[in-house]
């Protein structure tokens, strides 16, 4: 039997290792070298990411690894034939996974045995332990608060966000006798397991508000707010019908379009100058429907360029994306901002036909008929790219003026109290993962004792 209170150890001494201070004296100080029998890392398969298929062997890139465990939603696949030939990253059981590049830098997960054959990419390192050490102790270890900020020490300096085999062998590991091992496992295996279960729990009702929210535009922006009103059809396949007064017209004949930011480079991108002005960057506008005026960033824009200012009311397309979630979003402006800039992914649309809510077509764009009418126009590869004239084209219904307003005015008021709700939410998502971190983090490194009574499990 595991029994667990919030004690300390009865000796502690100096673990001799910057950031982890204290540790309990019995327990031992090793590197990740001394607990393996192999590290290695994937490559990039024979060309690239031209051989995936929908169908075959696991590859496993660093947007799969998560601390929580594989997300294996968009995993990509690989023949055999090419699993067979890359033979050095072929994953087992147990196998532990650290993501070595990139954002998701020291994310880390162990290789589920129900996963089956698998292999890795050039992004994502994995770590075979030795039988005497337990996998998941080990894991959680890496897991912890420590071994983030030691990361972060290595890589201060660093031209890029990378680690390397020689970096990951050298990191140090506190590791208790085996059976201590098991049991601080075995505990934190069920403690995690119930917070996440909590978590779960709380993302599946965020994402039932989320699916309120947008069936509620939906249906809103092409019915109205009087269901018992007449339809027709509006001529427009993908928009179906539309009550019988409402009209159609051409995004364009409502306004026009201007470019974001030209001719900037990198080094522009900085507060550390005299010349430096607001810009709304390009998350702005992908995670909003309304712009946020607190996510603003820096640019410099000397006196004598030519480059467009926003306006209050102004309407924001992504031009520019990695994916085709993106391609297309629009975010509206709500706000006077003085002397502030667009991103260059981004085209602004000026509305000047007065008869327009701008709120009206801001709702009806983030409708999924509308998202799924641009997502599909997007062309590219490794980025995608809209047109101009797919949004100067762009089919929109127009209620009477005084419906628009109502129907804005109304989804405004709907939609800001579901997003509260599911901002609540995410707030006990939030503090349910800090937990979680400071759990792992307090027992792996024993601020928090894990005691055995009776015969160790």
């Amino acid at each position: 039997m595991i029994c667990v209170g919030f004690e300390r150890y009865e000796a502690y001494k100096d673990s001799g290792v910057d950031c982890l201070g204290d540790v309990p004296k019995h327990w031992e100080i090793l590197r990740v070298k001394d607990t393996v029998n192999k590290i290695g890392n994937g490559v990039t398969p024979k060309g690239g990411s031209e051989v995936y298929t929908n169908q075959g062997i696991p590859f496993i890139r660093s947007q799969n690894v998560y601390d929580e465990g594989l997300r294996l939603v968009d995993v990509s696949f690989i023949p055999l034939e090419i699993h067979n030939e890359m033979k050095g990253s072929q994953l087992k059981k147990g196998d532990i996974l650290i993501n070595i590049t990139g954002a998701s830098i020291g994310r880390t997960c162990v290789v589920p045995a129900e996963l089956g054959a698998a292999n890795i990419n050039q992004h994502v390192a994995f770590l075979r332990t030795k039988y005497w050490f337990n996998t998941t102790y080990i894991s959680l270890f890496l897991k912890s608060a420590f071994i983030k900020k030691y990361i972060q020490f290595e890589q201060n300096g660093a031209s890029k966000e990378a680690l390397n085999l020689a970096q990951i062998a050298r990191i140090p590991i506190v590791l208790p006798k085996i059976e201590e091992q098991k049991a601080i496992a075995d505990y934190l295996g069920v403690k995690t397991a119930q917070i996440d279960r909590k978590i779960d729990l709380l993302s599946q009702k965020a994402i039932k508000y989320s699916k309120l929210k947008q069936s509620l535009i939906n249906e809103t922006v092409t019915r109205g707010l009087n269901k018992t009103v007449a339809m027709r059809y509006s001529g427009v396949e993908w928009i179906g019908e539309v009550p019988e007064h409402w009209g159609v017209k051409r995004l364009k004949e409502l306004g026009f379009l201007y470019s974001g930011l030209s001719g900037k480079k990198g080094e522009d991108f900085t507060d550390e100058h005299e010349f430096s002005g607001d810009f709304i960057p390009f998350v702005n506008i992908a995670n909003n429907q309304y712009v946020s005026i607190t996510d603003i960033k820096k640019v410099i824009v000397y006196p004598n360029e030519k480059q467009n200012k926003v306006r209050k009311n102004d309407l924001f397309f992504l031009m520019s994306s990695e994916n085709h979630d993106d391609i297309g979003k629009s975010a509206l402006l709500k706000h006077d901002i003085a002397d502030t800039y667009l991103n260059s992914f981004c085209k602004g649309f000026r509305f000047t036909k007065k008869d327009i809510v701008p709120n009206f077509i801001n709702h009806l764009l983030a409708s999924e008929q509308y998202r799924n009418s641009l997502s599909v126009e997007g062309k590219g590869f490794t980025r995608i790219n809209l047109k101009i004239e797919k949004i100067n084209d762009l089919l929109v219904i127009i209620p009477p003026f005084s419906e628009q307003k109502a129907i804005a005015d109304y989804l405004d008021t709907k939609t800001a109290h579901i997003d509260r709700i599911v901002e609540t939410i995410n707030i006990q998502i939030d503090k349910l993962k800090e937990l979680r971190k400071t759990l792992i983090n307090d027992v792996i490194t024993g601020k928090i004792k894990v005691s055995m009574e009776g015969e160790a499990v």
